[in-house]
């Protein structure tokens, strides 16, 4: 962003890996992180993601528990079939390059949630307010 900031003109710029994924592989990823495999089962609308083993000690979870399921209110039945940032003009106007790679961003994720969980858990057993972060 201070790059950006810098320019002499107002421009935009996309920052982007240039790397696409989809949902589910990310979903995939951010599992596999904490120790969960999954199974999915169904098509579309009635996909879910299920336990299929968990070698995590810290979870309790059931094997066969659905852990993933398509919300119908953010369903968009006319998405692009591709997604893709194309980062070339900042890497050739800012030299900006992504330090992140998609399994790096991940992990970085999990793990800043489990602290925030940790936290919220002592504070709440401790007898203080603790925000909602569901979406309801």
């Amino acid at each position: 962003m201070w790059l950006i900031l810098q320019q002499q003109e107002p421009e935009d710029f996309v920052i982007a890996t240039g790397i696409t994924t989809t949902v589910r592989d990310f979903v995939v990823k951010v599992f596999d992180n904490l120790g969960i495999s999954l199974e999915f089962e169904g098509e579309g609308k009635k996909e879910v993601a299920r336990i299929a083993k968990c070698t995590n000690p810290d979870f309790k979870v059931k094997q066969g528990q659905i852990v993933v399921q398509v919300d119908h209110t953010y369903y968009r039945p006319t998405e692009v079939d591709l997604l893709i940032g194309d980062p070339i003009k900042a890497k050739e106007k800012l030299g900006w390059n992504p330090k992140y790679n998609l399994d790096q961003l991940v992990e970085d994720m999990v793990r800043s949630d489990l602290e925030l969980f940790k936290k919220d858990k002592y504070l709440h057993e401790g007898g203080h307010r603790i925000f909602n972060y569901h979406e309801e």
